[in-house]
């Protein structure tokens, strides 16, 4: 079973490049308009939809749970090495969690983070209920 996440883009070649290195993986599929992922880690059935104008994230934003703190160290220092800007977040706590993170973001200004709960606690975060997840946006 695939989890599936279809998302509008102006650009699809810029955004190809992106999500091929956001993801480590070429699509499987390129149409002039369209373009499809299938990821086996995390399964995931990612698709492109060229539109003639988005506005910014139509979600809160996407994010990649990962193993432990190495393995968000390890995925930062990766994309960075690709070209791709990362703000961090160490020892946050956000979403009720002590969490390490970072975030990306596309071309089209969709947000991602790539993180790890470490531990829990009794309050939300960052500066209101949504804010310690807004990514680059802050």
């Amino acid at each position: 079973m695939y989890t599936h996440v279809g998302i509008r883009v102006t650009n699809l070649q810029a955004s190809i490049d992106f999500y091929t290195k956001l993801f480590g993986a070429e699509p499987v599929k390129v149409k002039p308009d369209y373009a499809k992922f299938l990821l086996e880690d995390p399964p995931l059935n990612f698709t492109l939809n060229v539109s003639e104008s988005v506005y910014g994230n139509q979600v809160s934003h996407f994010g990649l749970q990962v193993k432990d703190s190495e393995e968000v160290v390890r995925q930062r220092d990766r994309l960075e090495k690709l070209g791709l800007a990362t703000r961090s977040e160490m020892n946050v706590t956000c979403c009720y969690s002590v969490q390490d993170k970072f975030w990306v973001v596309d071309p089209d200004g969709n947000e991602w983070e790539f993180f790890v709960p470490k531990e829990d606690v009794p309050v939300h975060g960052g500066r209101g209920a949504n804010e310690c997840c807004d990514g680059l946006a802050r």
